[in-house]
């Protein structure tokens, strides 16, 4: 039930329920994402919402619910830990979306509420304040973006400001929505001369992320090994987890690395980033997944 007592606008959403955890924070590990996925490391599988209205290549002719539907359940059926809405076929991406966008991812996940089993995590690219409005209005767990840092990028240059969405999240009151902090851009550049490991270990300690992201150079590109491990060697007691490009034959040595992953594209029919999740490439990469944290 919502309150009337907080002086922060309040939103009355299903949140979705953390999993009970000791109160002092595991070593290795934020609470927050411990009482998100537990103490396993988390395999997140991306549910690629098709081309939203006002989008270049929306196509009036795609159900929308449907397509994210069959995806979602998909990746439930293979046991998944946890599922991301994105907005990836919206290209061109821009750094403020339309409110339609964001309403309509709003409206998509609200349709699908029913079916969701697992934790879920929002994107809206590439919009930091979109993504928070979006996980804050839909209860969802967590909310990836670039947070931090200045880029050169397809889309111009880019400075995002973490202090800004982490204080807008909290005033929608949503504190105990995880903030996870993509340092490595895809599609862009840092313009940040500092190698990655210290640009990570400075935005853990002047942003407050509850775990970092390492990505490759476009979505459906591998991060590199070593960038994981030079990462997770200055922040062992933060959650980073790979963010692009894992892959079936690859998922063990990440895992054996990072804190958990995301992937879409490797799931995919064919492999493709813009196709529908494939179930046989969903069950078979989960196969492997438990293999490695077996």
């Amino acid at each position: 039930m919502c309150s009337g007592e907080h002086t922060q606008v309040s939103l009355c959403v299903n949140r979705w329920p953390l999993l009970e955890s000791d109160p002092k924070e595991t070593i290795g590990l934020t609470a927050k994402f411990q009482r998100i996925f537990g103490d396993r490391k988390p395999v997140i599988g991306m549910v690629h919402i098709g081309a939203l209205p006002g989008s270049p290549l929306h196509d009036p002719a795609i159900d929308l619910v449907a397509a994210a539907r069959a995806d979602l359940m998909a990746l439930q059926d293979a046991g998944f830990d946890a599922v991301m809405f994105g907005n990836e076929n919206d290209r061109p991406y821009e750094f403020q979306v339309d409110v339609a966008s964001t309403a309509t991812m709003a409206a998509l996940i609200g349709a699908l509420k029913s079916d969701i089993s697992v934790p879920f995590g929002v994107n809206v690219l590439w919009d930091p304040m979109s993504s928070v409005a979006l996980g804050a209005a839909t209860g969802a767990a967590f909310v990836r973006e670039i947070f931090t840092g200045t880029y050169a990028s397809d889309m111009g240059v880019w400075s995002p400001d973490a202090g800004k969405a982490m204080r807008y999240r909290d005033r929608l009151g949503r504190q105990d929505m995880a903030m996870l902090y993509n340092v490595s851009a895809e599609f862009a550049h840092s313009l940040d001369q500092r190698p990655l490991p210290d640009r990570a270990r400075s935005a853990v300690f002047s942003s407050i992320p509850d775990a970092v992201l390492v990505s490759g150079q476009i979505t459906g590109e591998a991060a590199a090994l070593s960038d994981l491990e030079a990462v997770k060697a200055v922040l062992p007691n933060t959650p980073v987890m790979a963010n692009t490009g894992v892959k079936h034959d690859t998922v063990a040595d990440v895992l054996g690395i990072a804190d958990g992953c995301i992937v879409g594209s490797s799931l995919k029919v064919d492999g493709d980033t813009w196709n529908a999740i494939d179930p046989d490439r969903a069950q078979d990469f989960m196969a492997q997944a438990r293999k490695a944290r077996a």
